[in-house]
């Protein structure tokens, strides 16, 4: 299995919703930034965040 990639915590302490402008939790099992209040999941990958509302996941929609 490949090392799973760490996002810098710096990063994280920067980085926000795009949609809220409010802060996000990571998700290191499914690499995601979260936005609890969006209700979106930003991937992660190569360890660098995709801030793309159109690359995020809805956390509402069945998978």
């Amino acid at each position: 299995m490949p090392p799973t990639p760490v996002v810098d915590p710096r990063l994280l302490e920067i980085l926000v919703c795009p949609v809220t402008r409010q802060t996000l939790r990571y998700d290191p099992q499914t690499q995601e930034l979260i936005s609890d209040a969006a209700r979106l999941a930003f991937p992660i990958r190569d360890g660098i965040p995709i801030m793309l509302v159109e690359e995020a996941r809805n956390l509402d929609t069945p998978a």
